[in-house]
């Protein structure tokens, strides 16, 4: 990055803050929950002479799947570009219901007088209402204490104990999407995240607790985070990478053509893939945005996977 990191780091904090998401200083006290919209629920397409795409329960081949996508700032800048994907490869009846600022903890039952997410959003609650047969977590993993629901625990602290919670409010997460499906709960897909220029080894760590539940769960894990990465060096940050095929044939999304290179971020923002300047309210990317829509395309990849 062209500033020293001691910069970087506070600009990120004070510029992330400002767009309600999970970053902010070490120490800092919690602000106050960000506005977020209400779930936004997009059905799936009328039917056409082409064939429907089935769901993963064999007693339902041609229904279109259901796609419940919940998670933290990254989620609430990516949902309009991944119903579009869902919707044009699958058919799928999509509910996005993503809170900036928030993590893991913030969609567990139990925790809504100290959460960013209201109850009637938490991840068992929509389950229960919507009957996805999929559930996408996109979460960065919170490590400045933004939320309440952290108890104040964050990895500057104490590495050992955040990842420690951090690893139990994942599987209780599992385990209340899986009761509130009763019996037949809906797969989940847990996105692996990119590379954190700040802190490399936590991400690294995060995605592996993704894998290692999603191998003990039946769940699966779209790893996006590689296509936002440089090819065989999946944990290495880069603010650019070289257009792809589907890119070039895109106006808007190959950004430098001239030097076949695509930008994923903003100068001024390391961690998110939304090339608009940030507001003051969370809301979803109003531009193209390479990072983006490379995301949503792996995440429906492995959407498609789980429904056959």
């Amino acid at each position: 990055m062209r500033k020293p990191w001691g910069v970087g780091v506070l600009l990120a904090g004070l510029l992330l803050g400002a767009c309600g998401d999970p970053e902010s200083a070490p120490g800092d006290p919690a602000p106050a929950a960000p506005r977020a919209s209400a779930p936004t629920r997009q059905p799936a397409p009328a039917a056409s002479s082409s064939p429907a795409v089935s769901s993963s329960p064999a007693a339902r081949p041609h229904r279109a799947p259901r796609v419940l996508y919940l998670g933290d700032s990254l989620a609430m800048e990516n949902q309009k570009v991944l119903g579009r994907e869902l919707r044009r490869d699958l058919r799928a009846e999509y509910t996005s219901a993503p809170y900036s600022g928030t993590t893991l903890c913030d969609y567990l039952e139990g925790t809504a007088r100290r959460s960013l997410v209201p109850a009637s959003d938490k991840a068992a609650a929509l389950v229960r209402r919507l009957r996805p047969d999929v559930v996408v977590l996109q979460f960065w993993g919170n490590s400045w204490g933004y939320t309440p629901c952290m108890d104040g625990i964050t990895h500057a602290k104490s590495p050992s104990r955040y990842f420690t919670r951090y690893a139990a409010d994942a599987r209780r997460l599992t385990e209340q999407i899986a009761a509130a499906g009763r019996g037949s709960g809906p797969r989940i897909v847990w996105v692996a995240q990119g590379p954190d220029p700040i802190t490399p080894d936590r991400v690294r760590r995060v995605n592996a607790l993704y894998a290692r539940l999603a191998a003990a769960s039946g769940a699966l894990v779209a790893d996006a985070g590689r296509a936002v990465s440089p090819v065989g060096d999946r944990y290495t940050w880069t603010r650019y990478l070289p257009c792809t095929a589907f890119e070039r044939a895109r106006p808007g999304f190959c950004t430098q053509p001239s030097r076949d290179r695509t930008a994923l971020h903003r100068a001024d923002d390391y961690l998110h893939f939304c090339l608009a300047p940030t507001t003051s309210r969370p809301k979803p990317c109003p531009v193209p945005s390479p990072g983006i829509l490379r995301i949503a395309r792996e995440i429906t990849k492995t959407v498609r996977q789980s429904t056959r």
